[in-house]
């Protein structure tokens, strides 16, 4: 018994030791964990050594006799001490709490564990459960205080195990030493009390074995672990358990016979009491966690509808805020801005600079508007400003922005210099937000297109011409392929007979619901959106399909197409149109491509090789619409054309004039000197756009061999033509040479669809073009061939 008693003494004064030394080397603002670890080891050891001491002293005490000693209360109170101490040194470890709401929590849920363990005790040492039997404890009034420390520790430190984030090992460890040294302290206190030298022997063993186990945990460095401190998910088991537990004892109690004493309504008001509180600091933490989560959601909406750059509102900001207005019935009116050349901003400056730019806006829009208007930034530079009130306000608004924007923005680098271009729209307009923000972005884009840095108020007819415009786009798409395209063919006349010679292929359109769709509103539509490749092909297979029968027929007749400048800069053309004309079985001399003045004002080099490569091939090109301002005398030098057409503008714009001198008939002087130009030049000339008799006589007197316009005909079908060029060649008025046969009648093309042909015609063909210096450039010499039937000049 000494021998135990001995070496229970010195482990535990070992282990004192080892918390010491700890205490010793931690640092910091944790340093007073350790030492309260320590002196709870020492409260221990104290309590451990009185109890023994006094027990080998006095080894035949009898219990009555030992409960009227003061050494039982002795122990008692350094078990409670030591057991206060680890538990205050526990909580003070790093990662168990970290404020004083989860300090409180921890409390209340170790109270409650406590309680419920101090209550199962006291079930199962009364009477008369008295499950030990004889051996039960007789009752001591000293022990009372040791046991609630028992209890409390035993709680405390379950519930900090418990809740400790894995790995948990070490935690658990220095929980079930303090647990162990505080049931230790209980049974060294109880074995005092009862005058039993065996109980307090093995409680001091324990006590030891606890302290040692409490050393060896906090002895590393590193601190035991991480506390949880999101308290709330577990919550539910840390109450119920313990109300089970104390519930199933207590009706074990009751079953059993026994009542209950003063001792054991204390115990289940404490654990009412505690369940209350914990409780309510729950309660609290989720009134004050659904407050966190409002205000964030308060903060993260407003983000949601705010731009992070300039702080203004953001696209959804803006239609919340119009939303508001339709509710209210509040007449708004709505300002679409943007600013003119700032992709140069960031080109040059870089995005930096461009951010800058941006805020600086954001920054002037804000102290140039009236309270109540909001402005926004939409994306990129386009920013809004919604207005409440009266139209002419939001003009006066408008210029003063127009003024304010285009100021300088300074940069460390230098100013940035922009306009800004604005549209302007009214809730009157449309009550729908979404329409409204669409209408002032049309009236933006009016002001854009018409010359940037200004005002321009939406209008509907506007408005209404994009719709067209985006429905003739969709039904476009499908035009081929519903068979909505046709051709029709308008006359070129040889002068001054007056004949059909040859025809230009011009594209028409009709949509069972839009009517007729003019060209000059679907072409540009076509270039824009891709499809006029596709709609080129069309034409140029379907005009090489009309002449192959034309010709197979036995009319001498030539057809001309127009060439869009995407087309012709596309590198498969020059294959499409060699294809064409391999399929269709045309001569290549029969066909004409005409260019317009605006693809030379693009790119000449690129042009002159794509149209050498094209005439490479056979075809003539002609240029179109010459004199309308675009190409200059040394362009057209260089360009390979074998065909001038000159624009109607140069017909019609000068009334004919006399020679001077001289008698001879009045002639149109333009033509005139376009006829000599384009002759010096090896090219054939074609008036355009000849609408009347007088028109007529100017441009023969001229010289012009060929002409076109309304006074010849209008686009017409192909049989319309038919019939024209066969009554232009009856045998009266066939011409005295006899021409050569035509080709044979070529098979009709699977792509296309048949149209009607008619008996033969023998008309001219305008000649290819011959380089100044007398070589031919493509095709046979100038003038026309024997039996052509042309006019001589």
């Amino acid at each position: 018994m000494v021998a135990v008693a001995i070496l229970s003494a010195l482990v535990a004064a070992a282990a004192t030791a080892l918390l010491a030394g700890a205490a010793r080397r931690r640092t910091g603002p944790h340093r007073r964990a350790y030492v309260l670890l320590a002196v709870a080891g020492a409260a221990a050891l104290v309590g451990l050594l009185v109890g023994v001491i006094v027990e080998l002293g006095h080894p035949h005490r009898s219990p009555h006799a030992a409960r009227l000693t003061g050494w039982p209360l002795v122990v008692s109170v350094a078990a409670t001490l030591s057991g206060l101490a680890a538990a205050t040194g526990l909580l003070r470890l790093p990662g168990v709490v970290v404020n004083r709401a989860a300090t409180a929590r921890l409390l209340l849920d170790g109270l409650i564990m406590a309680t419920a363990l101090w209550f199962v005790g006291w079930v199962v040492f009364s009477e008369p459960t008295r499950l030990l039997g004889a051996a039960t404890p007789v009752a001591c009034p000293a022990i009372l205080l040791a046991s609630v420390n028992a209890a409390v520790t035993a709680g405390l430190t379950l519930i900090v195990v418990l809740r400790a984030a894995p790995p948990r090992s070490r935690f658990t460890l220095l929980g079930a030493g303090i647990t162990a040294s505080a049931f230790g302290g209980l049974g060294v206190a109880a074995g005092v009390c009862q005058g039993g030298v065996g109980i307090t022997l093995s409680a001091a063993v324990l006590l030891a074995l606890g302290l040692l186990a409490a050393a060896l945990a906090v002895h590393r460095g590193d601190p035991p672990g991480q506390v949880d401190v999101d308290l709330i998910r577990r919550d539910g088991a840390y109450a119920f358990v313990p109300m089970f537990a104390m519930a199933g004892s207590a009706m074990y109690h009751l079953v059993q016979g026994g009542r209950f004493d003063a001792l054991g309504i204390v115990a289940g008001s404490v654990e009412g009491f505690a369940l209350v509180a914990r409780q309510y600091l729950t309660l609290n933490d989720l009134r004050g966690y659904a407050g966190r989560l409002a205000e964030r959601e308060a903060h993260f909406r407003e983000l949601a509808h705010t731009d992070a750059l300039t702080g203004l509102a953001n696209r959804r900001g803006l239609l919340r805020e119009l939303q508001r207005c339709a509710e209210e019935k509040v007449d708004c009116v709505l300002l679409g801005l943007d600013l003119d050349g700032f992709k140069n901003v960031n080109d040059m400056r870089g995005h930096d600079v461009g951010d800058m730019v941006l805020a600086e806006v954001g920054r002037r829009l804000r102290g140039n508007l009236r309270p109540g208007d909001l402005a926004a930034r939409l994306g990129g530079d386009e920013f809004a400003v919604l207005m409440r009130g009266r139209p002419a306000d939001a003009d006066v608004v408008a210029r003063r922005l127009l003024g304010v924007l285009g100021r300088a923005y300074e940069q460390p680098e230098g100013p940035v210099f922009l306009s800004v271009s604005i549209g302007v729209a009214g809730q009157y307009d449309e009550p729908d937000p979404t329409a409204l923000l669409r209408h002032a972005d049309l009236a933006l884009r009016y002001a854009k297109q018409r010359g940037k840095n200004r005002i321009e108020r939406y209008d509907g007819t506007e408005d209404r011409a994009l719709l067209r415009r985006t429905r003739v786009e969709h039904e476009l798409r499908g035009a081929i392929e519903r068979n909505e395209l046709r051709l029709v063919f308008q006359p070129v006349a040889s002068l001054p007979s007056v004949r059909p010679v040859g025809a230009e292929a011009l594209l028409r359109w009709h949509h069972p619901e839009l009517g007729n769709v003019r060209p000059d509103e679907f072409i540009p539509l076509a270039e824009e959106c891709g499809m006029i490749a596709k709609l080129g092909a069309w034409v140029l297979h379907q005009a090489c399909w009309q002449l192959s029968h034309w010709l197979a027929d036995g009319h001498d007749v030539w057809v001309s197409v127009n060439v869009s400048p995407r087309e012709l800069h596309a590198p498969e053309y020059v294959v499409q149109v060699a294809e064409a004309l391999r399929a269709h079985h045309v001569p290549p001399q029969r066909l004409v491509l005409e260019v317009t003045e605006h693809a030379v004002a693009t790119d000449l080099d690129e042009l002159i090789r794509r149209l050498t490569a094209l005439r490479h091939t056979g075809v003539r090109i002609a240029l179109d619409d010459f004199g309308a301002g675009y190409s200059s005398l040394g362009q057209l030098r260089r360009l390979p054309i074998d065909i001038l057409k000159i624009d109607h503008s140069l017909v019609a714009e000068h009334e004919p004039v006399r020679p001077v001198g001289r008698d001879g008939p009045a002639f149109a002087p333009m033509v005139d000197i376009v006829m000599r130009l384009g002759h010096q030049l090896g090219m054939e000339v074609i008036a355009e756009g000849v609408t009347s008799p007088t028109e007529l006589a100017a441009v023969v007197a001229a010289g012009c061999r060929f002409g076109q316009g309304a006074l010849f005909g209008w686009g017409v079908p192909a049989e319309h033509l038919e019939a024209m060029l066969e009554a232009a060649t009856s045998p009266g008025a066939r011409p005295a040479s006899v021409p050569p046969p035509g080709p044979r009648r070529a098979a009709p093309s699977p792509l296309l669809p048949r149209l009607r042909s008619h008996p033969p015609a023998s008309p001219p063909v305008p000649a290819p073009r011959v380089s100044p210096e007398g070589s031919a450039q493509a095709g046979p010499v100038v003038g026309p061939a024997p039996g052509d039937g042309v006019p001589r000049s």
